[in-house]
């Protein structure tokens, strides 16, 4: 809720109260959305290599509730206020707090989501079979709390005061500290490996110190540990032909010039070699997930709806209120999906263990580029309606119910429900055993990637078509603008992804851990 009640009304706050311009207020949005997605790769290194999962959301929760302390304050206080003499001080508060509760939520994300996953027994069918649920029904559960945020909070904010709106899940954050701890007896805690991101490093130094050594043509004489001499609780992965040129990592070298011990700097074992072309073969889906998300976390949704006649009879929706109806469309449909397509799907099509999750990543993909040409088409009817009734000069809302928005937003929430429950259970479950949560945390990168990307894309657009004079795309007064230009951009971007995807699935090949 923290997160989803800053990330919702961001754009509003920036624009009506930091007195932003809404080119600049977007780029701070994605800005602030990216790093919120960057950070995670923080957390997830600190977890698998050093603390674990659980210390890394302790120490990262007790970030977050700093944040959001220092965010309530800021937007709380009269002293702060942006109309007194601080108000620079106000808003440098603003974005220590923004930051800091970003800091902490990239920390605590990857390492619930796989701590969550890490609660079910791999070695149990029933529960193997469960743990796929369980990326739906926890998507759920933060989408009920998008809810709340998107509805509850935002109107709160825009009625009430910012600060009530940020108090609120200020104090729900403090309270998540105790009620985290409280299950600590009856968790299930993994057992911490090496660094991941040491073991890629080493595979990639040990292939460039034998780039001149040739491959030998039976692959069983590339270096693994036997089973009895390998680490209790270790896994082995069985050698694939892509990305050859690692294998290099792998040759023995000959006797004479190998001191026991071997410098792992200099040989490695087939699985970890095989581990970074894991992470390799998992890059196109990324890029995907990257171009995906560039395109579903652009704020111009929310600046289309604030020119739009936003009155239902005699109360006002607020614009970013109506990313609403996208929330309760993943609430509708994700039960839809585990009660009934599943259990349909499994009597039709017996699914195998590779990449699963392809149809259903690929049909959200689909989905993202009709809502970005429903959106282009809806803002040409409002730039004719503005047209028309002669308000092309003036800074104010068209005579068209902001209601047209709904299907935008249900679409989205469609494509949310297909992509990004897909790609968190596809960068889990194709991870290797030593790297769950940095996989997750790279998926959750595809989102910071999307929003940098959304911000360089808005920073082009801006230069582009200001450049002779005009007010551009994307202008202060929406009404001088063609905003519809930027969503065709959008949904072409969006059905070259889905051509790439397809093609990246179609030379996938799935994980070969045993």
């Amino acid at each position: 809720m923290a997160f989803f009640v800053i990330s919702k009304n961001l754009v509003t706050f920036l624009i009506a109260v930091l007195h932003e311009s809404k080119i600049d207020a977007a780029k701070h949005v994605s800005a602030w959305v990216g790093a919120s997605f960057l950070t995670p790769v923080i957390g997830a290194f600190l977890a698998d290599t050093y603390w674990g999962r659980y210390w890394t959301v302790i120490v990262f929760l007790l970030v977050y509730i700093a944040g959001m302390l220092i965010l309530t304050v800021s937007v709380s206080l009269p002293m702060f206020s942006t109309s007194s003499e601080h108000g620079n001080v106000n808003s440098l508060l603003v974005y220590v707090g923004l930051y800091l509760a970003a800091i902490g939520s990239g920390g605590i994300r990857p390492c619930t989501k796989s701590f969550g996953a890490d609660q079910f027994d791999s070695t149990d069918l029933g529960e193997i079979a469960r743990k796929a649920s369980y990326f739906s029904w926890s998507y759920l559960v933060i989408n009920i709390s998008s809810l709340l945020s998107g509805t509850v909070l935002v109107w709160l904010q825009d009625n009430v005061g910012w600060g009530v709106g940020c108090a609120i899940p200020t104090v729900l954050v403090i309270i998540s500290f105790p009620l985290f701890v409280a299950g600590s007896r009856v968790y299930r805690f993994r057992k911490q490996g090496f660094s991941p991101l040491k073991s890629i490093c080493q595979v990639i130094v040990a292939a460039v110190r034998k780039c001149n050594m040739q491959l030998p043509e039976n692959k069983s004489l590339l270096y693994e540990p036997s089973s009895s001499s390998a680490p209790e609780g270790s896994y082995k992965i069985q050698h694939t032909n892509q990305f050859r040129c690692l294998d290099k990592a792998a040759i023995s070298l000959p006797d004479k010039t190998c001191i026991p011990p071997i410098s792992s700097w200099r040989l490695c074992t087939v699985t970890q070699v095989e581990e970074l072309k894991m992470l390799l073969r998992m890059f196109p889906v990324w890029v995907s997930f990257v171009i995906f998300n560039t395109s579903s976390m652009s704020p111009t949704l929310v600046e289309q709806g604030m020119v739009m006649d936003n009155y239902v009879s005699s109360f006002a929706i607020p614009p970013a209120s109506l990313s609403t109806i996208g929330v309760l469309t993943v609430l509708v449909m994700i039960p839809i999906y585990e009660t009934i397509s599943v259990p349909l799907l499994q009597r039709l099509i017996r699914q195998g263990n590779g990449f699963s999750q392809a149809p259903r990543i690929g049909i959200g993909i689909g989905l993202s580029a009709v809502t970005m040409v429903y959106a282009a088409l809806l803002e040409m009817k409002r730039l004719a309606i503005v047209q028309s009734s002669g308000l092309s000069d003036h800074n104010v809302p068209a005579p068209l119910s902001i209601l047209w928005q709904a299907p935008a937003y249900f679409l989205h929430g469609l494509s949310e429900v297909f992509t990004c429950i897909g790609t968190a259970h596809f960068f889990y479950d194709q991870a290797p055993d030593s790297m769950k949560s940095l996989c997750t945390a790279i998926g959750m990168l595809g989102m910071s990637s999307g929003a940098y990307l959304n911000t360089l894309i808005l920073d082009i657009v801006a230069v582009a078509t200001t450049s002779s004079g005009s007010p551009g795309w994307i202008p202060d007064n929406l009404n001088e603008g063609h905003l519809d230009y930027f969503f065709w951009t959008m949904a072409a971007l969006c059905l070259i992804n889905l051509v790439m995807f397809v093609l990246a699935c179609m030379r996938y090949r799935g994980n070969t851990a045993s």
